[in-house]
């Protein structure tokens, strides 16, 4: 069931409406009616796989009671690395099965007919890897004394299975979303407003930006050899707007449906690209992803070292990087994606860039363009590996981009399509310091005006809603 599909949003108008009506003091029967609706709206893509994500959270949860009942510090590591082994183990064999055993075949010059694994390649659970991480954080969290486990196994189910951010983030913290299934929630009339408004907001991003880029950039992507190198710089270009409106546009979705249900999510997106250096960047984009891999790689990997010297956090962070990239999903191109930023990031790290004088710092202190640009050249060059198919063709793209191969084809690229692009960058910089644009409308602009803008977005989106594009995380 896609965000931005009629089926979601008559299931949505059923759920909001059934949920209000048990009324604010009967918060247990909310909960239930919120575990069931996540597991209709997880079922809906596919119910076989409806058991594994029941069983995970059964096990996690089961893993914070025994951690609580003992203190015994071996038996304590042996409950904890269950729980990380049950889940690392469901993530690699459904989504890495076939990526290993592919790779261990041409390393040894094995032959296997592909049939033989071929439905790992294919049967992805959805949203596999943002519940898996968010499971693994509570048996964490409780295993550090950080929080203390749940006793409510409704509660914690919908920890876990929260439809709106189910199947693509944010990646939420125990510490943040079980309290708000545990505390009686009443309705608010301006707490739905606002939640109507970031969906409309996230489906503009979606439909009418992501969705239309897409269109030209898979042309392009499609047929490289095709295409010069401006048009090829274009279409990378376009790519890193499309997948930014395509996965905030899809949180915008997910923080203003839980609003409707009076949750709040994190924040998971804070205008990326206005960011002046890559490290930057990443704390500025999917930002939940990148917390998650800090407190639970990066900096257990640099504390446990004796002399945690600057080569140990800088091999921390390669580390880190390469299983960012590798989360993204089973292929090289994303392996190259994480190791290419890591190794910026070293980078820009490394002290004597640092020093007074240095390119890296005369950049930080140049005129805001200046970073600006260099910060999208970077992440357009790694965003190729990210969009290409395989390594031979993100080394295609990238050779023909910087030969400065000729172009022959302008067409289609350039379009309508680009001026709801523009629409957003405006709307998005001149709202820098609100949650999302509408958000300031509301307040800034008179009702008539403001109602108008609401009708344009609404007409445009139901206009083009077709044909249904699925959002790109939802195959991570």
């Amino acid at each position: 069931m896609l965000f931005n599909s009629f089926d979601f949003g008559f299931f949505l108008v059923i759920v909001y409406v059934l949920y209000w009506s048990i009324g604010t003091n009967r918060r247990v029967s909310q909960n239930i009616l919120l575990l069931a609706a996540s597991y209709v709206f997880y079922g809906f893509w596919d119910w076989r796989f409806l058991a594994l994500l029941v069983v995970s959270s059964l096990i996690d949860y089961l893993a914070g009671r025994f951690l609580e009942k003992t203190t015994a510090k071996s038996t304590r590591k042996i409950i904890l690395w269950s729980s990380i082994l049950w889940n690392l183990g469901v993530l690699v064999t459904f989504k890495y099965f076939g990526f290993f055993i592919s790779g261990f075949t041409e390393l040894f010059s094995i032959t296997l007919p592909e049939s033989s694994y071929s439905f790992w390649n294919i049967a992805i659970p959805l949203g596999l890897s943002f519940y898996t991480f968010q499971t693994m954080s509570y048996t964490i969290d409780v295993y550090r004394n950080k929080i203390k486990p749940t006793h409510n196994l409704i509660e914690f189910l919908c920890f876990v299975s929260f439809f709106p951010q189910l199947v693509a983030g944010p990646i939420e913290r125990a510490k943040k979303l079980l309290p708000q299934f545990e505390m009686t929630r009443s309705f608010n009339v301006q707490s739905s407003k606002e939640g109507l408004r970031q969906i409309l907001w996230g489906l503009f991003k979606k439909i009418l930006v992501a969705d239309k880029l897409g269109l030209a950039v898979s042309m392009v992507y499609a047929n490289p050899e095709g295409y010069g190198s401006l048009m090829l710089i274009f279409a990378s270009v376009l790519f890193c707007f499309q997948v930014y409106c395509d996965f905030s546009g899809y949180t915008d979705i997910a923080l203003g449906t839980a609003k409707l249900f009076g949750f709040r999510l994190s924040k998971n997106f804070d205008q990326p690209y206005l960011s002046k250096s890559i490290t930057e960047l990443w704390q500025r984009w999917h930002i939940t992803l990148t917390r998650w891999f800090t407190d639970y790689v990066y900096v257990p990997f640099v504390k446990n070292t004796k002399h945690p010297t600057a080569l140990i956090r800088a091999l921390g962070l390669l580390i880190t990087m390469f299983l960012v990239g590798l989360w993204h999903g089973a292929n090289w191109t994303f392996v190259a994606f994480g190791v290419f930023n890591g190794l910026i990031l070293v980078a820009e790290r490394i002290p004597f860039f640092k020093k007074q004088g240095t390119l890296f710092n005369k950049l930080q202190s140049a005129p805001r363009i200046i970073p600006l640009m260099y910060v999208f050249v970077i992440f357009t060059i790694s965003a190729v590996f990210f969009r290409s198919e395989s390594i031979d063709e993100a080394w295609l793209i990238l050779s023909r981009i910087f030969t400065l191969s000729p172009d022959t084809v302008i067409s289609s690229l350039i379009g309508i399509k680009l001026l709801y692009l523009v629409v957003l960058l405006i709307a998005e910089m001149a709202t820098r310091n609100w949650e999302f644009p509408l958000q300031k409308i509301e307040i800034k602009l008179p009702k008539l005006a403001r109602w108008a803008v609401y009708y344009i977005l609404i007409i445009l989106i139901i206009r083009y809603a077709e044909p249904k594009e699925a959002f790109i995380y939802f195959q991570f």
